[in-house]
């Protein structure tokens, strides 16, 4: 499929919020099927309250093991705001974003770990 930048080159069919299991799943229109975990979407949030401007802002957010998301707003045909149950919901989640964190979701919960380790922090609150 052609991008032109403008148009998303994956777009949700559908988007579920799993409630007790904390899971945001998505039916993406090629079939594939993402679940990401609301603590997940919390830490790697695209605000700039925890990317910074820079990627060596990139804030670590620790203690939010049992955030859960209490809505999911959309905003336009490219994006969806969610907002966690901490309060936070700065962040547009964008269909690029989201599809971005389905094909490195292993990786970015290893990079999570890691940086919790390394600052004594913990994902409990």
């Amino acid at each position: 499929m052609s991008n032109d930048g403008f148009t998303p080159a994956f777009t949700p069919v559908e988007i579920n919020y799993l409630r007790d299991d904390r899971i945001l799943e998505i039916i993406w229109d090629d079939g594939t099927q993402t679940r990401l975990s609301a603590e997940l979407l919390r830490v790697e949030s695209p605000s700039a309250e925890v990317q910074g401007h820079h990627p060596s802002e990139k804030k670590i957010i620790a203690g939010r093991r049992h955030v859960g998301i209490i809505d999911i707003t959309p905003v336009g045909n490219y994006a969806v705001r969610i907002s966690f149950d901490d309060l936070h919901d700065s962040g547009l989640f964008s269909w690029q974003y989201l599809r971005e964190m389905h094909d490195k979701q292993d990786k970015l919960w290893s990079d999570y770990l890691a940086a919790l380790e390394a600052r004594g922090l913990s994902r409990e609150p």
